[in-house]
C-alpha cells in the first residue's frame, strides 16, 4: 500500500536511507572514545569495546540479556515497508549474537507537517508486522516531531551465556560464511533516484524484510565460534571488526560472495552511496585488494547493507551444519565466502 498522493515520497524527506545514514566508523570510533575506556561491571559479558551487535547482561548462571538499538530514515517509499525493514534490522542485532528476541521498544520521530496520520500510521503497521513474525510484542515506545522521518525498535533479548555469539570469536582456520546477498545500499540509491527496476526492489524487499532467525540455532552449533550482521559498514567493514576483535586476519574470496540480481548493473549505470565512499576512507588502508580490482566492486565491497546477512565463522568441518541451519530457514542465497587466518591480524585480505 503506497502513502495518499498528497503526502512526498519518503525517501525525498530522508538526506539518506537505512542503514546508509549511519556516522562512518572512522569518525565513530573517535567520538566513542572516552566511552569505552570507562569501567564496566563484571556481569556485562559484551560492552562496546569489540564494537559489537548488541550488549550482553548476565542475570544469572542461565540467563543473559541482549540488548540493542536501530533506527534510520526510509531506505524505501512505501510507509509499511519501510516500517517492515527497519523492524527486521533492529531484530537482526539480537539474533547475531546467538538470542531470541522477547521484547521491543518503538522508535518513532515523524515530521507531522509534512506526512499525513494514516502514512505515519502505516510505518507503524510495518514495524508491528515484522515484531508479530518474529513472536514479539511491541511494549512500548517513544515518539517525537522531528524534521525527518526515523523509525525502529529497542529490542531485547535472552540466550544462555554459553551460547553468546560475538562478533570477537573467530579462530584461525575457520571459513566464513555469509547468510544474505549484498547490494541494499546501490539498490536504495537507485530507488532514490527513481531508477530501480520493479524486479530488482522485489528482490530487495525479500531481502531486508527476512528475519535473521537462524542466529539462535547457529550459535548452537559447537563449530561456530563468532557471529555478526553485516549492516551499515559493509561486507568489508564488519569483517574487520571481527578480525579486529578477533586477534586475526580475514580474507575473502570475491567471486563466491553473492549479490543480489541487478546490482552490478546498477553499479555500471553509476549507482553507489556516499556511505560506500565514507565506509572506504574510514578503513581502506587496513584492506589488500587486487591491483586490477574495479572502483565499482569496491564500491560493493563498502555498499552499506540494511538489514544484511549474518557473517558466520566456523570450523572447516561446520560449514555444512552451518549451510543446513540457513536452508532450514528459508535462506537459499547462502555463499562460503573466505577464511580467518592468523596473520596479518585485523587486516582484510580479498582474493
Amino acid at each position: 500500500m503506497l502513502a495518499p498522493a498528497r503526502d512526498p515520497r519518503l525517501t525525498s524527506l530522508s538526506h539518506g536511507g537505512g542503514c546508509g545514514c549511519k556516522i562512518a566508523p572512522g569518525v565513530l570510533s573517535e567520538l566513542l572514545a572516552d566511552t569505552i575506556a570507562l569501567p564496566v561491571p563484571a556481569d556485562l559479558i559484551v560492552g562496546a569495546a569489540t564494537s559489537d551487535d548488541a550488549a550482553v547482561y548476565r542475570l544469572n548462571d542461565a540467563q543473559a540479556l541482549v540488548a540493542t538499538t536501530d533506527f534510520f530514515m526510509p531506505i524505501v517509499d512505501d510507509p509499511f515497508d519501510f516500517g517492515r525493514i527497519a523492524a527486521t534490522n533492529a531484530l537482526s542485532d539480537v539474533y547475531a549474537m546467538g538470542a531470541r528476541p522477547i521484547l521491543a521498544l518503538a522508535l518513532v520521530a515523524m515530521p507531522l507537517a509534512k506526512l499525513s496520520r494514516p502514512t505515519i500510521a502505516r510505518i507503524l503497521e510495518g514495524g508491528a508486522a515484522a515484531c508479530k513474525s518474529a513472536g514479539v510484542p511491541i511494549a512500548g515506545g517513544h515518539t517525537i516531531d522531528s524534521v525527518e522521518p526515523i523509525y525502529g525498535l529497542v529490542a531485547l533479548g535472552i540466550v544462555a551465556p554459553d551460547r553468546v555469539r560475538t562478533n570477537a570469536g573467530a579462530r584461525s582456520g575457520d571459513r566464513l560464511v555469509l547468510g544474505k546477498p549484498l547490494g541494499t545500499g546501490i539498490m536504495a540509491g537507485a530507488l532514490k533516484k527513481g531508477a530501480l527496476p520493479p524486479a530488482a526492489y522485489a528482490g530487495m524487499l525479500a531481502t531486508t524484510t527476512r528475519l535473521n532467525t537462524p542466529g539462535p540455532d547457529l550459535a548452537a552449533l559447537e563449530g561456530v565460534h563468532a557471529l555478526t550482521d553485516v549492516t551499515g559498514f559493509g561486507l568489508a567493514g564488519h569483517a574487520l571488526e571481527m578480525a579486529r576483535g578477533s586477534g586475526c586476519g580475514v580474507q575473502v574470496d570475491w567471486a563466491r560472495v553473492p549479490v543480489m540480481a541487478g546490482v552490478r548493473d546498477l553499479l555500471a549505470q553509476g549507482f553507489s552511496t556516499g556511505a560506500s565512499h565514507n565506509n572506504w576512507a574510514s578503513y581502506g588502508d587496513r584492506i589488500d585488494l587486487p591491483a586490477d580490482f574495479p572502483e565499482t566492486e569496491r564500491a560493493l565491497l563498502t555498499d552499506p547493507q540494511t538489514s544484511g546477512g549474518l557473517l558466520v565463522s566456523c570450523a572447516p568441518d561446520a560449514v555444512d551444519a552451518v549451510r543446513g541451519v540457513f536452508a532450514q530457514h528459508g535462506f537459499d542465497l547462502v555463499g562460503e565466502i573466505g577464511e580467518v587466518t592468523a596473520a596479518p591480524a585485523g587486516r582484510l585480505i580479498l582474493h
